[in-house]
């Protein structure tokens, strides 16, 4: 199996560290949007797309990036999503819903999607901190990497 994720990671690193514990079950490297062209993701069987969560988005870059995916009627290689946040995904405003919808539309099979607490400085959080510091911890990037092996799983390949 062949796999790459896609990894915008901007405020403390959190992302990436998610995205790291992946790619090391995966066997896949981190990139960011601007190091790879969209047109090398066909040679892969499968791909993971996330951020941050910003104003109850993923990035401007990572949207910006999936947007810009040609598409394309060939097979696609299964992708998941992932996202860090210092809250939960409301239920009156979902992020990543339409992030997998675009996905969908450009013909990637959608195989599951992670999520994890992390440390927030947003603007209501910063005066005292922020919030979630320390986050994601070692028990947040263990489930990043079950998560990576169940999907892995699909491929035939768990580890």
């Amino acid at each position: 199996m062949k796999a790459l994720i896609v990894c915008v990671s901007v405020s403390h690193g959190n992302t990436w560290k998610v995205a790291d514990a992946m790619g090391r079950v995966l066997d896949a490297s981190v990139v960011a949007p601007e190091d790879v062209d969209p047109g090398e993701l066909a040679g892969y069987d499968l791909v993971g797309i996330g951020s941050g969560i910003f104003r109850m988005a993923f990035h401007p870059r990572l949207r910006d990036f999936v947007q810009g995916l040609p598409r394309r009627e060939e097979e696609r290689p299964d992708a998941f999503v992932f996202s860090t946040s210092g809250l939960p995904e409301a239920p009156f405003r979902p992020y990543t819903r339409p992030l997998v919808r675009v996905l969908e539309e450009k013909g990637f099979p959608v195989v599951g999607a992670f999520s994890c607490r992390a440390w927030d400085t947003w603007a209501p959080f910063k005066p005292v901190g922020g919030i979630r510091k320390g986050r994601p911890d070692e028990d947040d990037l263990a489930e990043a990497r079950l998560f990576a092996r169940g999907v892995r799983a699909r491929f035939g390949s768990a580890t």
